[in-house]
């Protein structure tokens, strides 16, 4: 059996391309799977066993295929001559993308709730609520954000650009829909 473990100044991408044979298809989007001691990619993720900077031992990054930072570092238990790092096998894996994937997850929420605000205030002919969201738009050059007020049934009434800054409370939502939903200043 060849020891196809990563040196320091391998990567992953030279040692599928020194491994792959050579093929004269286009290229697909899905990366072949690779199941190796320190290297493991399959179903859309990549675990990599690496030494740990930070003191003797081992860490495991797991990168979601086309991102560039690892969606989780974590340490990785040591082998049974406690000098080298455990190999990945299918269970650990699985268990690495689960709780990968449940990081991004839980990341996703944390940024839609930052970016999306909602507050219910009474219309003002006083007989339905009324749902007022502010979703900010994070854009790089001008960030804004969109003032919507919806009906009962989720049908938009009103829309208006904001500032991004701009503050949603229950107090400037019914001062909203008391102006006839005419843009804040």
């Amino acid at each position: 059996m060849t020891d196809t473990s990563l040196s320091s100044t391998d990567s992953a991408a030279d040692l599928i391309s020194d491994n792959a044979p050579e093929s004269h298809e286009a290229e697909t989007d899905t990366p072949e799977a690779i199941h190796e001691d320190r290297l493991w990619r399959d179903g859309g993720w990549t675990a990599r066993v690496i030494k740990n900077e930070d003191d003797d031992g081992w860490a495991v990054e797991m990168i979601k295929d086309g991102e560039q930072e690892p969606a989780l570092v974590g340490p990785w238990t040591m082998g049974r001559n406690k000098k080298d790092p455990k190999p990945l096998d299918v269970s650990a894996f699985n268990t690495l993308v689960k709780t990968a994937s449940e990081v991004l997850r839980r990341h996703e929420q944390q940024l839609r709730a930052q970016l999306h605000k909602s507050v219910r205030v009474a219309a003002a002919t006083g007989d339905e609520d009324l749902e007022i969201t502010l979703d900010i738009v994070p854009d790089e050059d001008e960030p804004y954000a969109l003032l919507t007020a919806l009906d009962a049934f989720g049908e938009q009434l009103a829309q208006v650009q904001v500032a991004a800054n701009f503050k949603l409370s229950k107090a400037s939502a019914a001062s909203w829909v008391e102006n006839e939903f005419r843009r804040p200043s």
